[in-house]
């Protein structure tokens, strides 16, 4: 069963108010990175976005359209460098803005398992006797127990962004992906490359397109579906 605590909770919060499209990826993949569901189907957004519909027509509350607005405002340390820009072939837009870092939301690397979780809050810093800046995190769907250090320019970056079915084509040979790694003991986050793309034509369940990639941190290959991979940002 899905969190219906918490997701009762953002629903009590929210009122009548729309819950937007970042705030339904979020819970999703908080929820999917949960230790509770290891090996178990990646949540969809849309799955929040239609359980939170249902649940405030039952309350009578009007439910319009989903809007984009800005995202949550989280502090960074001014420690984000062009050292620490994405790789990839996205290409951003020549007249969209950049937008300002307490804009962003962002994702850290574990040195636990290696593996990329979202980042809820960066709860303090610290300057290593090396000159390298570290900062504390909590993870988004985790507790106290689990905050780490973490180091600002190798480990923490701007979230990666779900792709839609429509998206598929943005994805090209040579791309570093965020791929959903679904094994029998995890199914954990992991920086891979693309390798190879088999094209398909798309159906009523979506994009059917397979993509081989090769994991960074275990050199292992694996085809995939779209519904696995982030894209990296643009910026």
């Amino acid at each position: 069963m899905i969190r219906i605590e918490k997701m009762e909770k953002v629903l009590m919060e929210a009122g009548q108010n729309p819950l937007n499209q970042d705030t339904c990826q979020k819970l999703a993949r908080s929820f999917s990175r949960s230790a509770g569901r290891a090996g178990k189907p990646v949540v969809k957004w849309r799955q929040i976005q239609s359980w939170f519909q249902d649940k405030q027509q039952e309350l009578g509350a009007k439910v319009p359209s989903l809007a984009i607005v800005p995202k949550e405002s989280i502090d960074l340390p001014n420690a984000l460098d062009s050292n620490n820009q994405p790789e990839g072939s996205f290409e951003r837009p020549k007249d969209e803005k950049i937008p300002d870092l307490s804009e962003l939301e962002f994702e850290a690397r574990s040195s636990k398992d290696g593996a990329w979780y979202d980042v809820a809050v960066f709860l303090t810093h610290r300057v290593l006797s090396s000159g390298e800046l570290e900062v504390r995190v909590r993870f988004v769907g985790f507790g106290a127990e689990e905050d780490e250090w973490v180091n600002v320019k190798k480990a923490v970056r701007e979230r990666s962004i779900p792709l839609e079915p429509s998206e598929c084509q943005m994805v090209k040979i040579g791309d570093l992906v965020l791929c959903f790694q679904e094994r029998k003991d995890q199914a954990i986050y992991y920086d891979a490359r693309v390798l190879e793309i088999q094209r398909k034509l798309h159906d009523i369940r979506g994009c059917r397109c397979l993509f081989l990639v090769r994991y960074d941190h275990d050199s292992t290959e694996e085809r995939v579906r779209l519904r696995r991979l982030c894209r990296r940002p643009t910026y």
